[in-house]
């Protein structure tokens, strides 16, 4: 991935920093977008939905202008606990942002005009259906921005474009897309123009807000999301339970695979223990290029059929326990 911003500016340079919040449902390619805007991976990326649980920060810049980019969970219906704490750290972020993109799929909406979406698309549009509801209750103007329009002939989404704009609550469309960066940059612009006055808000060589021991936990967890299929994703998480750096610049990184049920442990580690070893060469095989250092990576699945209940499982993440 190539930056969209290659010169970095000085801190004294940046006249204008803030905020901007991207929400939508679930699979929309939020965190695509972050890491293209960024510049460099900031984000978990898989084609599962639920992938992001809590607001990611990565940073971006335009000439003057330094944008904290807030990539947060999707905007589902809700109903456990873990699922609602993700929604409301998701409206949370949109709330508290200076400029606001509503990232709608918009291959979903054309599947479903032409009559052919399938269960997820229909879903994808009926959570966008209700962010737009609750946008325009909150009296909320935000830019929306079109994604995957590199799927179809630009003249299947003009009908939708008519619509959505006629919804009153986009003050600008963006057609775009996330994955090879089409129409990305006149965003980056507008982003950067509504930044308000004020001195960077970090140093302008950071890419992301990030705890290394979390960020290395996301890392692991992609590694999971991407092998292992089911339901069993969306009822596992990861801890960085040891951070050991040795005198020779390697690190030892102990982390535990946290599941919901006993039954779910051989998926996890699969036949002779040949899952937990493939996710394990993969998450160090990353890391070790993220960090530029040698990565020892230790993993072992520990059951707990209640994390999901834990308080301090959503306050590690930054998540509201009673959202």
């Amino acid at each position: 991935m190539t930056s969209t911003e290659p010169a970095l500016p000085d801190a004294s340079e940046i006249t204008h920093a803030g905020f901007a919040a991207i929400i939508g449902a679930p699979n929309a390619g939020k965190s695509t977008l972050t890491n293209h805007l960024v510049g460099t991976k900031v984000a978990i990326v898989t084609h599962k939905v639920q992938t992001t649980r809590f607001p990611i920060r990565g940073v971006a810049h335009r000439g003057s202008s330094q944008i904290v980019l807030v990539d947060t969970p999707g905007i589902f219906r809700a109903k456990k606990r873990l699922d609602r704490a993700m929604v409301k750290a998701a409206w949370s972020g949109a709330e508290e942002a200076d400029a606001v993109i509503h990232l709608i799929d918009a291959s979903a909406w054309v599947a479903e005009q032409a009559g052919e979406a399938n269960g997820a698309q229909k879903l994808s549009v009926e959570d966008d259906r209700r962010v737009m509801e609750t946008l325009k209750e909150n009296d909320q103007k935000v830019f929306l921005a079109l994604n995957k329009i590199d799927l179809f002939p630009h003249e299947k989404v003009l009908p939708i474009m008519s619509e959505l704009s006629g919804s009153g609550v986009y003050e600008e469309i963006f057609m775009i897309s996330a994955l090879n960066g089409d129409g990305v940059d006149p965003l980056l612009e507008k982003l950067a123009e509504r930044m308000p006055t004020g001195p960077a808000l970090y140093p302008p060589d950071q890419t992301a807000d990030l705890p290394m021991r979390l960020l290395a936990a996301e890392v692991t967890r992609e590694k999971l999301m991407l092998r292992l299929h089911q339901e069993l994703p969306y009822q596992l998480m990861v801890e960085t339970e040891s951070w050991e750096p040795f005198d020779n610049g390697s690190v030892r990184i102990r982390q535990a695979v946290i599941i919901a049920r006993e039954q779910h442990k051989g998926m996890v580690l699969g036949k002779g223990g040949s899952a937990i070893k493939a996710i394990g060469k993969a998450a160090r095989e990353e890391l070790t290029e993220m960090l530029g250092q040698t990565v020892h990576l230790i993993l072992f699945v520990k059951v707990d059929p209640k994390w999901m209940e834990r308080r301090e499982a959503y306050a590690s993440v930054g998540l509201e326990f009673d959202a």
